[in-house]
């Protein structure tokens, strides 16, 4: 168990609570039981279940890892692509394809080096029985153009309820291009498992890439699908402030950096998204920042309060940010305070919540109802 006291409660800008805590922490549902389940991972970025119950965990320097159900920590998986680990770049997300139970396909984001720079790309391998290495790996989708910016790759993997693959692009620093359709930079992808365009993508057969679902967006680090009606929400991160919680439309352009609810930087002023309604807009944003980045749609029964809540892992925050949602409308939010930047949040097949720290030493924390004193 993590050892800090608890030290005091106190409200940030924008109303939402915090409470400093480790192997407890109080939330407005009850106190929280917060141990760390594994350890020994180098920057952990994105994990996803196995259907024993493993855990298939990414760590941003190229490693894919199994971590059991007691929590050992496995060699290195084998058949790993070659990533650049630079800046903000490395191995990022982890998928299972929706057929796993027979094809154990495995789906992994990643920065890529390649003429002209980097960008990210995404491949799939199959994971053999005793998960000890990947086979077949193929590159499926690559972002162009490559550039040499360090900097936003995004990149989150969602399956949709037909099979079809989202996965979330920074615009690498290049803010301008997020304004253009025709290339990957700051857009939100739509493709099918093999990597070939769905026929119904917005833009196949018009101007723009025929892999886009959405752009003009900054850097989506989080995603997940609303468990009830199967739609795509992100969040995204902002810059000096305006991170935002979308609901991505197709062929729609977010707006960024015409638009934003922050400012840049240097401090400049960005118009509001309100003074530009042939944007969508976001559905809510933080100032201060919280930096999001990973969440899930939480539906199980151990935090039976929290049932249909978004539960977004916080860097700047450092914590989990718990969002109460009615229909699509926040209908309130309080962070959990870890006391670490949390890169991913899952849930596991009990209804615990697992917590990624963004760390050289990185841990899985687990979540559980306190017990009652």
């Amino acid at each position: 168990m993590l050892r800090i006291l608890i030290a005091s409660s106190f409200l940030l800008a924008g109303g939402l609570s915090i409470t400093l805590a480790q192997d407890s922490i109080e939330s407005e549902t009850g106190r929280v039981a917060v141990e760390t389940f594994a350890e020994g991972l180098e920057h952990p970025w994105g994990a996803t279940y196995l259907p024993d119950g493993a855990l298939l965990v990414t760590e941003r320097p190229g490693r894919l890892r199994l971590v059991s159900t007691d929590g050992a920590v496995s060699d290195p998986i084998g058949g790993v692509p070659d990533v650049l680990a630079s800046g903000q770049g490395g191995l990022l997300d982890v998928a299972l394809d929706p057929d796993f139970a027979n094809n154990r396909t495995v789906y992994l984001s990643y920065s890529e080096e390649r003429g002209g720079g980097a960008a990210t790309s995404v491949g799939r391998g199959r994971l053999d029985e005793n998960g000890s290495a990947l086979s077949n790996f193929e590159v499926i989708f690559r972002q162009e153009p490559a550039v040499s910016s360090r900097l936003h790759y995004g990149s989150r993997l969602v399956f949709a309820p037909d099979g079809k693959l989202f996965v979330t692009l920074g615009e690498r620093g290049k803010m301008r291009e997020a304004q253009d359709p025709n290339n990957h930079l700051g857009t939100i992808v739509r493709i099918n498992p093999d990597g070939s365009v769905p026929d119904d993508n917005p833009f196949v057969g018009k101007d723009g890439a025929d892999e886009i679902w959405s752009y003009g967006h900054r850097n989506v680090q989080s995603a997940a699908l609303h468990p009830q009606t199967g739609v795509l929400w992100t969040a995204e991160m902002g810059p000096l402030g305006g991170d935002e919680l979308n609901i991505p439309q197709a062929g729609r352009n977010h707006g960024w950096p015409v638009v934003s609810w922050g400012r840049h930087y240097s401090g400049e002023p960005i118009p509001d998204p309100s003074t530009r309604p042939e944007f969508a807009d976001a559905i809510h944003s933080w100032t201060p920042v919280i930096s999001p980045s990973g969440m899930t749609f939480y539906s199980g029964d151990m935090f039976a309060d929290w049932r249909g809540d978004l539960l977004i892992g916080g860097l700047s925050a450092e914590g989990i940010v718990r969002v109460r949602i009615d229909g699509k409308q926040v209908a309130g939010e309080e962070v959990l305070a870890l006391g670490r930047r949390i890169r991913d949040v899952v849930q596991a097949p009990d209804g615990t919540v697992m917590a990624l720290t963004d760390e050289p030493a990185g841990k899985i924390l687990r979540l559980t109802p306190a017990a009652s004193q």
